[in-house]
């Protein structure tokens, strides 16, 4: 896979050296740096990793719009920024981490390694589909192709089995243990009636998951610990984590 990233800082020093580490770890990558989000939102291209200033180019608000015109296709967001006291926002854009100047090179290669992983996952993900049985509007069954990406969960309703997707929810035929093994392992059945995208999951306790677009679904109690070491283990393998 060929990982497009874009490096916008207002700085060009600062991009130059950013480019440079991350061609010096991963040769043949393309890096593309720009000095402003003006300059990067006006090429109208997709990158796979975003590496972000957060005052000079106004990068919490580029990451903002990043977000909105996602149209199933995860970006995966650095910030890189000599300023500590935007960390905490960086959550509500679901940031993959927040690097302080001056950069610590072993830490910016850890980071860089993960980021390069979650691309090649969401890459993967993202050519990976299920076919599905459902009705159309006259009530004739006919096969659906759904992008495993657009996944958010599968719920077990009244005999009902829904997907809820980026554009919507819908029910299609099957069992939700047919679906637990067809969907693969980077998907959770985290209680009965749910199955969980685990690239979809922002937050978790001990009661509920909650998942992209502010949905929860119930985590049963005893498959906490199993669930955990689940997620790890994903984690690991290069999965997206925004948690």
């Amino acid at each position: 896979m060929n990982i497009k990233i874009a490096v916008c800082d207002s700085s060009r020093e600062s991009g130059d050296c950013l480019k440079d580490l991350i061609i010096r770890q991963k040769p043949g990558t393309r890096v593309q740096t720009f000095a402003s989000a003006e300059e990067l939102l006006a090429l109208c291209e997709d990158f796979d990793i975003y590496f972000l200033d957060i005052k000079g180019v106004g990068g919490m608000e580029l990451a903002r719009r990043l977000r909105v015109q996602e149209q199933g296709r995860r970006h995966i967001i650095i910030f890189v920024t000599g300023y500590r006291d935007y960390m905490e926002a960086a959550f509500d854009v679901q940031a993959l981490h927040y690097l302080v100047k001056p950069i610590d090179r072993e830490k910016f290669a850890q980071v860089l390694e993960k980021a390069c992983r979650e691309a090649e996952f969401l890459h993967q993900q993202g050519e990976d589909y299920v076919l599905l049985k459902v009705r159309d509007r006259e009530g004739e069954m006919e096969s659906r192709k759904v992008l495993l990406r657009d996944i958010r969960f599968v719920e077990s309703n009244n005999k009902n089995v829904i997907f809820h997707t980026e554009g919507g929810a819908f029910s299609a035929q099957g069992t939700m243990e047919e679906f637990e093994e067809r969907l693969g392992t980077g998907f959770y059945r985290c209680h009965r009636c749910f199955i969980v995208n685990m690239a979809k999951i922002t937050a978790y306790n001990q009661r509920e998951i909650q998942v992209a677009g502010r949905e929860a679904v119930m985590l049963a109690h005893k498959r906490y610990g199993a669930f955990v070491k689940e997620y790890l283990r994903y984690a690991r393998g290069g999965g997206m984590v925004s948690v």
